[in-house]
């Protein structure tokens, strides 16, 4: 079990806590309000124990809820990126991957692939990038364009939570 470096979940009171998890799920701080919700005891200072707490908490909740955060997230090397509007943790990920470094007609696959996966799945490609680069996250995209809608959307609440954990472990 791995503790946290920057602080002690158990001791935060509700507001503190929300505000130190808020964006671990992207732009949805329900996710932390229902995990703080559920009690505060010293098995959630240990990082897998709050994972999977939280990851609980999105697999059980209702499609719209998790519809939305799926699109919470924001299109890889996407509009957003470019423009420098994503929110720290998006954008750290996406330079570790070496998005950042996409040539033209990368930058142009990346366009085409983002645009016909919302078409066919109505929300955008997730994937935790942390430890790929921006050939591997090509490769799964055109690979994963060809899954079924309820095998992708499955897909992406995985990635989601290996996202979330990879937020949790810079804590």
């Amino acid at each position: 079990m791995t503790a946290f470096h920057t602080l002690k979940p158990s001791t935060l009171s509700r507001d503190a806590f929300v505000a130190a998890f808020a964006d671990i799920y992207e732009h949805s701080p329900w996710v932390a309000e229902k995990a703080f919700d559920l009690g505060q005891d010293t098995s959630i200072d240990q990082i897998e124990t709050l994972h999977q707490r939280m990851s609980d908490i999105l697999l059980s909740a209702d499609h719209a809820s998790q519809l939305a955060l799926i699109n919470a997230h924001p299109d890889l090397a996407g509009r957003a990126a470019v423009q420098g509007q994503l929110t720290q943790a998006s954008t750290d990920e996406q330079a570790g991957a070496g998005i950042h470094q996409c040539t033209r007609d990368e930058f142009s696959r990346f366009t085409e692939l983002n645009d016909a996966y919302k078409a066919k799945f109505k929300f955008p490609f997730i994937m935790a990038v942390k430890g790929s680069n921006r050939h591997q996250i090509l490769a799964a995209f055109e690979t994963r364009i060809h899954n079924t809608a309820d095998a992708e959307f499955k897909c992406a609440l995985d990635e989601i939570n290996k996202i979330a954990l990879f937020r949790l472990l810079t804590l």
